[in-house]
């Protein structure tokens, strides 16, 4: 009896318009995959059955599988939006601590730093050194020290960039004298505590090709120090093998500390005198203030004394097979064993995608085409519906035969 074909027919249209409605209704949703209801023909059994004489009893869903293609990217300027451009997922540990993947780039910080996602997903990835270099391959809970300042760096060294005016006569064979103050430069260095300590530099001209360096700390007169000298080669470069450059001494409230000069780099020609370069290591504390995310996943905090830290490296994840992933409300799949074990992995590295930050994956349903299968689903339904009607006619003419 065809009773059997069309309810199943009915039955299996019935999840398709299930399937397609689950997509428009997440037309918008980031991230998300559209499914696709995969049918295959059922036949009985039967041991004696002649292979041309089998007759099919239907159609069953033979599976949802899930379309994991590219979806668009759209720019929306928040730092903590994260797109994957190719292949991979997020690595989420939830608050119950099940660990669960997701495309859905829309990330927080929490009262504590932590990066989540709406549900409390922590984004896991790699711990780095301050300068963003990894150093463990074993994942953990991503955090930004956004509740007290980073501690102030005390200077160890001073680098300095600069020419000296080769045509500057030697100090005291003019009238008047050339004032120790027509050279000079100054800096602001740091003590542990961030405490701000002024440098001056200043320099004088003592002989063809050698220069006197003076040094003034906390406002005080750089004549008052003792003076080093730097001799400069023909060429106008350092001439290290005769230049000894010391340390200097630096004081605050908290003591005094000596720190490195580096004038590997100075230079001595005919132009006038400039300062190209001149930095120190150490820095005050400082607060967040905002963080960037780069391709790599690298994720740098920015802080208000103008420093820039790593806190991490976003780590990816992939699947030998990704349609043996379980989905799960929220955006997010877990593993199963049909999908294997998670193969970890740095954003651009391999097969893995790049990151973009201040954007959003789309969905990837295609809204057109999900009406165009729903017309055909509703017919395939109806058509189905036809087949149980004719049958129950049929039936009726047997029943009414006298």
């Amino acid at each position: 009896m065809a009773f059997q074909q069309g309810l199943s027919g009915l039955n299996s249209a019935s999840k398709n318009l299930d399937v397609i409605g689950h997509n428009i209704a997440n037309g918008n949703t980031v991230g998300m995959k559209s499914s696709r209801a995969e049918f295959a023909e059922v036949y009985a059994s039967s041991v004696n059955a002649a292979g041309g004489t089998n007759q099919g009893i239907g159609v069953a869903v033979a599976a949802v599988s899930q379309q994991f293609t590219q979806g668009n990217i759209t720019i929306t300027g928040n730092d903590l939006d994260i797109a994957i451009n190719g292949a991979g997922f997020f690595e989420l540990t939830m608050p119950n601590g099940t660990t669960t993947y997701s495309r859905a780039g829309m990330f927080k910080l929490d009262d504590d730093g932590n990066i989540v996602t709406n549900g409390g997903g922590q984004l896991m990835g790699y711990p780095t050194d301050p300068d963003g270099n990894r150093i463990s391959f074993n994942p953990v809970p991503l955090s930004l020290p956004t509740t007290s300042p980073i501690p102030a760096q005390q200077t160890s060294g001073i680098t300095a960039e600069f020419n000296l005016d080769a045509r500057a006569p030697v100090w005291n064979t003019v009238t008047p004298n050339t004032p120790l103050s027509t050279y000079g430069t100054s800096l602001v260095a740091f003590d542990s505590q961030g405490l701000e300590i002024p440098v001056a530099l200043a320099f004088r001209k003592v002989g063809n090709n050698s220069w006197e360096v003076y040094h003034g700390v906390n406002g005080a007169d750089p004549a008052l120090s003792t003076p080093f000298t730097v001799n400069f080669l023909a060429d106008g470069s350092l001439d290290t093998a005769t230049s000894t450059i010391p340390q200097i001494a630096l004081t605050s409230a908290n003591g005094t500390f000596n720190v490195d000069l580096d004038f590997n780099n100075i230079t001595q020609y005919g132009t006038a005198f400039s300062v190209t370069e001149l930095d120190q290591d150490g820095y005050r504390p400082g607060q967040f203030i905002g963080l960037k995310i780069n391709e790599d996943g690298v994720v740098t905090g920015q802080y208000s004394n103008g420093e820039t830290r790593a806190a991490g490296q976003i780590s990816l994840v992939n699947f030998r097979n990704t349609q043996g992933l379980q989905p799960m409300s929220g955006g997010m799949w877990s593993a199963t064993f049909s999908s294997g074990d998670p193969l970890r992995g740095e954003p651009g590295s391999g097969n893995f995608g790049a990151l973009r930050a201040g954007a959003l994956e789309d969905s990837n349903v295609d809204i057109t085409a999900e009406l165009v299968n729903m017309m055909t689903a509703q017919r395939a339904y109806q058509a189905n519906a036809q087949t149980i009607k004719t049958q129950d006619q049929v039936l009726s003419t047997l029943l009414n035969m006298r």
